[in-house]
């Protein structure tokens, strides 16, 4: 039977003038310029359940600040993009970077509540575990609320409140120092701090994911070795690959994996390759790297950018997303389609498009 959600799915796809005809054992999306999708590829990514841990839904702030004001500019032809990707649930989690983090973590989760709410159509807030499938089969997008900060986290008492508020995931720390802990680009990583502590054990009582993706490796650690509860990597690669100080070293990426904990890659050129041109492969290459490290149970995808991160001045790629053969708006098909090409099995497939990360979130959650 063929599902509501596949349905509406091929649907979506005809309606937005991106599905054509099958061509030579495969089909082409119209106007994206790619190589044809087997039949395998699109099967396997219309009955997957795919969640991106670092997706967000747009990267002109101007756009979303818009839809949150006045959610019913938020219409057809963006759903239509969202849902025609291929990506079931978006985790758009940004750091607010102000003053007062605290006032701007308000603001940013009272404006994803404002549209959510009135867009109820188009949009569903992921909150439970439920709501992944929930999301998938009412053919909606799912939205899963974080920041990638703690700083507004002023008390212990606040980790309860910003549950309440809708926030699901908290990272402990950007890239410097915080009343948490160290970020990745400290120049003395010392860990995390007393009240970061404080604040992890809360976020296990409570049931919100700690992830350290932009931590430093002392406080990754300390984090990972403290939490009662799994915890997640949502957007970063593997240093052994790409030495970068945004990327996991295998120490980090072992102790993750036996905490429990997933790692999202990410599509994010420099953190895919340290110099020169990156490319698909390069990429692959990093689920590859986690995959055969700590098994294929502990990796999954955490982009770190949208589905067409251009320059709105000059029209094209914008250097930090240039990733040859990968085509941002269909980045799902074709890292599927990279996975079944270098061997992975198609239920393995299924667990890094999305299966990992719920399974992960779904432990995290039924804590509280």
């Amino acid at each position: 039977m063929l599902s509501r959600r596949r349905f509406l799915h091929t649907t979506l796809l005809a309606g937005a003038g991106v599905l054509a005809a099958p061509l030579a054992g495969g089909r082409r999306l119209l106007g994206a310029a790619r190589p044809p999708y087997s039949p395998q590829v699109l099967d396997l990514v219309a009955r997957t359940t795919v969640v991106d841990m670092l997706g967000l839904l747009t990267l002109d702030w101007d756009e979303l600040r818009h839809w949150q004001r006045d959610p019913v500019s938020f219409g057809y032809p963006d759903y239509y993009r969202l849902a025609a990707s291929g990506v079931s649930v978006f985790h758009p989690a940004v750091d607010p970077n102000a003053r007062d983090p605290e006032a701007a973590a308000v603001s940013y989760l009272a404006g994803w509540n404002t549209l959510l709410r009135r867009q109820a159509q188009f949009l569903v807030p992921v909150l439970a575990a439920g709501d992944f499938e929930r999301a998938r089969y009412e053919g909606r997008v799912g939205v899963l609320l974080g920041l990638q900060t703690s700083e507004h986290f002023r008390t212990i008492a606040d980790v309860p409140r910003f549950h309440a508020l809708g926030q699901r995931v908290s990272q402990l720390t950007y890239n410097g120092p915080s009343r948490l802990g160290s970020g990745c680009k400290v120049a003395v990583d010392q860990g995390l701090t007393g009240f970061g502590r404080e604040v992890v054990e809360e976020m296990n009582r409570v049931g919100m994911a700690v992830d350290v993706s932009h931590c430093s490796e002392r406080t990754t650690r300390e984090a990972i070795a403290l939490s009662r509860r799994p915890v997640l990597v949502t957007h970063a690669n593997c240093k052994a690959l790409a030495a970068h100080p945004r990327n996991k070293t295998d120490r980090e990426i072992r102790e993750l994996a036996e905490s429990g904990g997933v790692m999202g890659i990410t599509a994010v050129r420099s953190f895919v390759k340290a110099r020169g041109r990156a490319t698909l492969d390069d990429l692959l290459e990093h689920f590859l790297h986690v995959a055969a490290l700590v098994g294929v149970e502990h990796v999954g995808i955490g982009s770190d950018c949208d589905l067409d991160p251009r320059d709105r001045t000059t029209g094209r790629v914008r250097d930090a997303y240039r990733i040859e053969g990968l085509a941002h708006r269909w980045r799902i098909y074709d890292i599927a389609d990279g996975l079944l090409r270098r061997g992975f099995a198609e239920p393995d497939v299924e667990l890094i498009l999305g299966g990992n990360f719920r399974r992960v979130l779904g432990e995290i959650w039924a804590a509280a």
